[in-house]
């Protein structure tokens, strides 16, 4: 059962949500073992959703960039959901690429992501996630930590069926 599904949040889900993952992590890459991953996978079904891509890519903006064109272009997910890359390091690229990328900002989202978690950690002013759509997909950049994107995630769930009714509506 996915925690964040309570009565109080009124969550009510009816979209099969497809979702593609962007992890964005050099150390993934350089043979850390990727931890996140099965958790990611648990959230996105207990969404509902279907994992519809899982890549992993280094800390480099081009990179991110042309992954999320690509998978906004070809596969079309309702809702790509980046990892990492959102913090002050000099590596941490995930924002400003997907601004290089959607056609609408949502600046909303990662304001009130960002709201609640600095109620549960003080370094979370820190992150500079956003979102945007892209064509008919919304983009979501989330901390890379799996507790972190995990809260975060939990923030906007109330409102992601909502989101993409809208972005369909219009586009389609």
């Amino acid at each position: 059962m996915f925690p964040f599904r309570t009565p109080a949040v009124g969550l009510d889900l009816h979209l099969m949500l497809r979702v593609a993952i962007v992890v964005v992590s050099s150390k993934i890459l350089a043979g850390e073992p990727d931890t996140g991953r099965e958790a990611l996978e648990q959230l996105i079904s207990d969404l509902p959703g279907k994992m519809v891509a899982y890549e992993v890519g280094p800390d480099d903006r081009t990179w991110i960039r042309d992954h999320l064109v690509r998978l906004c272009d070809e596969s079309h997910p309702d809702i790509i959901l980046t990892i990492g890359g959102t913090g002050v390091r000099p590596t941490d690229w995930a924002p400003e690429a997907t601004r290089d990328v959607i056609e609408k900002e949502v600046p909303g989202i990662g304001e009130a992501m960002r709201q609640a978690s600095v109620k549960k950690v003080l370094t979370a002013m820190l992150s500079r996630g956003t979102a945007g759509i892209r064509k008919d997909t919304l983009i979501i950049n989330l901390p890379g930590s799996a507790k972190g994107a995990k809260d975060n995630l939990a923030v906007v769930l109330p409102v992601l069926d909502h989101t993409v009714e809208k972005i369909r509506a219009v586009k389609r």
